[in-house]
């Protein structure tokens, strides 16, 4: 359990928050969410100690352990996968050194062995001799197979130390778990073991995440920063913003009665808790809907930017083909007999165990790169608009954010440019500001202001929520949903993908899985599973 109270901080003299006071308890999930620069990180790190509040204290009851996610990929470099994930548990790891240097002094004494009796009594409390398989099991669970388990984290990939660094965190059972964007550069398939890891948790866990789903998976209540005040809602981030949004509604809505507002507060908590009865997720879920409270419902200051595609005309019937497409780096198969057509109101995901092979497939179906074999062709009526993985090179120009949006414009006009700039949060001053000090989400909003520009009618998404913050991946989210054109995109954001595809292909260094089907049953499904297996099995 942790106790906030009467905390504040202030950077300049500038309050980023106060007054804050909550209790975090165990059996409960918290997701910290904020607008970007609201303050989400700085809580955590607060939380943990590495950074003094301006005001007030955060306590934990005594005897309870604290675990964070740590962010440095390089501090455990010269140490082993196993002990890297052992050193969690900073008292248990403590144990273990002192009692292997006493065993190995050559002149043990008496003292010696009174203070090692002392050590082994701590180490079995500990559960030590379960340490090393926990830890273990830990790892195998999160992907890091049993062959790495003894290497130097030096020689592992960043996507795995990410992985090692997560089963650091939940090593040896945290009392309180701080877990600052855990699933950065994680794969779908370890997203989904984290989420049942963390939903059957039984202690304290107080996570940042943009990743909506995984969020609503895992939450009990949503921690919000938000007019320089932290609050607390139960529920899980679906029911904080659709809530949040009604709140607002009901806002502008100077005409209702009271008594009516509150009757669709309740209707909405009621079918609201109905969904999540169905959860698979029940345990957590229950403590939830015990705690709904419509008195915490208040409208929200996010500002959502305003991303509407519009196609300026209907495709034809024929959209895209691809036909024995095959692609290898340095004699390395990213991917081999690819082929699949796209038809009229296909929206699909395109999944592979390697980025690298997405990324290539983007970039040939825009002729930015050439196949080993295969063909690639397009209809006659299709009108493109492409989000690559990296518009780097579309940004190291001198030049204000109004004149680079008018390279891609057949309308230069100021106002009409404005207009578009409006949409994606950019106004007064900003539209002067220089393309080469924008950060990742001003970049990204700027590239989908360029995309709708074209009216496209088939948008191709290279994991279009990087750097995005949650509001504008929400709003990208519920327009994709209505889109009338052909979507083809590759995500992290199972919530995106979910809620948008309804076709699923997998490319492997050995051809392609196509399923029309949820995303979810295509990730559960057992026989996919082992058809999955099969195909990666065999580079």
């Amino acid at each position: 359990m942790i106790t906030v109270t009467d905390l504040a901080i202030q950077f300049d003299k500038k309050p980023l928050f106060e007054d804050v006071n909550l209790k975090f308890t165990p059996g409960n999930c918290y997701g910290v969410i904020g607008a970007n620069g609201a303050g989400k990180s700085t809580f955590l790190r607060i939380l943990s100690g590495d950074l003094d509040s301006t005001r007030g204290r955060v306590e934990m009851a005594p005897g309870e352990r604290l675990s964070v996610l740590k962010q440095d990929h390089f501090a455990f470099e010269e140490y082993t996968v196993l002990d890297t994930v052992l050193m969690g548990h900073k008292k248990l790891w403590d144990n273990m050194q002192k009692k292997n240097e006493l065993y190995a002094k050559p002149d043990f004494n008496d003292a010696d062995g009174i203070e090692l009796g002392k050590l082994e009594e701590e180490f079995a409390e500990m559960d030590g001799w379960n340490a090393e398989s926990d830890a273990a099991n830990l790892l195998s669970g999160l992907g890091i197979k049993e062959a790495l388990h003894q290497q130097l984290m030096k020689n592992l990939t960043g996507k795995e130390k990410v992985k090692v660094l997560l089963a650091q965190a939940l090593f040896g059972n945290p009392d309180n778990l701080l877990l600052d964007e855990p699933t950065n550069d994680l794969d779908l398939d370890t997203v989904l073991w984290l989420e049942n890891y963390l939903a059957n948790f039984e202690n304290t866990v107080i996570v940042v995440s943009h990743d909506r789903h995984f969020l609503d998976n895992v939450c009990t209540d949503i921690v919000d920063i938000d007019y320089n005040k932290i609050r607390l809602f139960s529920g899980n981030y679906t029911f904080w913003y659709e809530s949040s949004q009604l709140a607002l509604r009901q806002q502008a809505a100077q005409n209702k009665k009271a008594e009516e507002k509150r009757k669709e507060l309740m209707e909405f908590i009621s079918r609201f808790s109905a969904n999540v009865a169905k959860s698979k997720q029940t345990t957590s879920r229950k403590k939830m809907l015990e705690k709904l409270n419509i008195e915490e419902i208040a409208p929200s200051t996010r500002r959502y930017p305003g991303i509407i595609f519009t196609p300026e005309r209907a495709s034809g019937d024929k959209i895209l083909n691809v036909k024995n497409l095959s692609y290898e780096i340095d004699g390395e198969v990213l991917f081999d007999d690819v082929s699949f057509n796209i038809e009229k109101n296909d929206k699909v995901v395109l999944l592979s165990h390697d980025v690298r092979a997405t990324t290539a497939l983007y970039k040939m179906i825009n002729n930015e790169l050439q196949p080993r074999t295969g063909t690639i062709e397009w209809g006659q009526t299709i009108t493109k608009a492409y989000l690559p993985l990296d518009n780097t090179e579309f940004f190291d120009k001198d030049m204000t954010i109004l004149q680079w949006l008018a390279q891609f414009s057949s309308n230069t006009e100021d106002y009409f440019l404005r207009t578009y700039l409006g949409k994606m949060l950019f106004s007064g001053d900003d539209i002067q500001k220089s393309c080469r000090v924008l950060s990742g989400g001003e970049k990204m909003r700027c590239m989908i202001a360029k995309m709708m520009l074209v009216n496209p009618n088939c948008i191709i998404l290279d994991h279009p929520t990087n750097h995005l913050d949650m509001e504008s991946i929400q709003a990208f989210n519920n327009n994709m949903k209505t889109y009338p054109g052909n979507i083809i995109m590759t995500s992290h954001d199972h919530e995106f993908i979910h809620t948008v595809c309804n076709r699923v292909i997998e490319i492997t260094p050995n051809g392609t899985i196509d399923k029309y089907m949820d995303f979810e049953e295509y990730m559960e499904d057992e026989k996919i599973k082992e058809l999955r297996e099969k195909r990666y099995a065999r580079q």
